[in-house]
């Protein structure tokens, strides 16, 4: 038997979502079709691709030696349908963007569905995790990080600078006035659990000298409803503030730290040039949403 297409894309979505269910979720499959597709192609190898547990599907020593093999037609398949398409303006098809949490839900959404208004044949899927995204196992299309990669086979542009403040609701700062920083120190504090902060630049209240956090956690979105419900005072990002009714920035003028969104796509991917159209837009509008945001809080 002739190993297709269709079979190496059905084997690369059960690799990269570690499960039946989720490559048909990805595949628009059902679970049971893709389990049948992937019998037959182990099949027709002669070798088990994938380790069966009841935690999901993982490649075998064989599954693995398929994967860049797989992958390499997958770009060679993805270049064949960009060069189809030619220079037509309209975008279609799947990408998926990884983001951290911050991004991912005050920033993101609003930028995607004015990319999507444009362009009605695009689906996009935006991924939030606490943590780097592997770009190199096709996590994702293309992923924005806090910092810059420096390993792998990857290409890197900045996005934008954003800010980020100090921050408390109204009702906490009358109960526990602060003036200067040194006045935190025994107060209720909201930020990162210590051992799941992933990258160092999330490391804001260690960059303030502020240990101890009394209200952890590892998604922002947590902390910032703690800011919010006036549990404690809290480092969040500039562009959300102004969704939070009564909460106001806190010792401004001695707290002000500045980070970068970076856009990391893999190098394979400089020739295809639908990602590349739809990396332009993503960039063009984050950096307008930072922009509109800041500057009305």
């Amino acid at each position: 038997m002739t190993v297709s297409w269709d079979d190496m894309r059905i084997f690369i979505a059960v690799a990269r979502e570690g499960s039946l269910s989720g490559a048909g979720t990805v595949l628009k499959l059902d679970p049971a079709t893709v389990g049948r597709r992937v019998q037959r192609l182990e099949e027709s190898l002669g070798t088990p691709l994938f380790l069966k547990s009841p935690q999901g599907y993982a490649p075998s020593e064989a599954g693995e030696r398929l994967m860049p093999h797989a992958e390499e037609l997958e770009q060679a398949m993805l270049n064949a349908e960009d060069a189809v398409r030619g220079q037509e303006d309209r975008l279609t098809g799947a990408i998926r963007v990884g983001a951290p949490d911050g991004c991912a839900n005050f920033l993101l959404p609003q930028v995607v569905e004015r990319i999507c208004n444009a362009h009605p044949g695009l689906e996009v899927q935006i991924v939030s995790l606490p943590r780097v995204f592997n770009l190199n196992r096709r996590e994702a299309d293309m992923a924005i990080a806090v910092s810059r990669p420096t390993a792998g086979r990857l290409t890197v542009q900045k996005i934008t600078d954003y800010h980020l403040v100090l921050a408390a609701h109204r009702r906490w700062l009358k109960q526990n006035p602060v003036e200067r920083l040194e006045d935190l120190r025994g107060k209720r504090l909201v930020g990162y659990i210590p051992d799941m902060i992933f990258d160092k630049e999330l490391d804001y209240l260690g960059e303030l000298g502020l240990e101890r956090v009394q209200l952890a956690s590892n998604s922002v979105s947590v902390q910032f409803a703690w800011v919010k419900s006036g549990a404690g005072v809290g480092i969040v990002h500039g562009f959300a503030l102004g969704s939070a009714n009564r909460v106001e920035p806190v010792l401004s003028d001695q707290v002000k730290l500045r980070r970068t969104f970076w856009l990391v796509r893999h190098a394979d991917d400089r020739r295809v040039r639908r990602l590349g159209r739809f990396a332009e837009l993503l960039c063009e509008g984050l950096r307008a949403e930072v922009e509109r945001l800041e500057a009305e809080t």
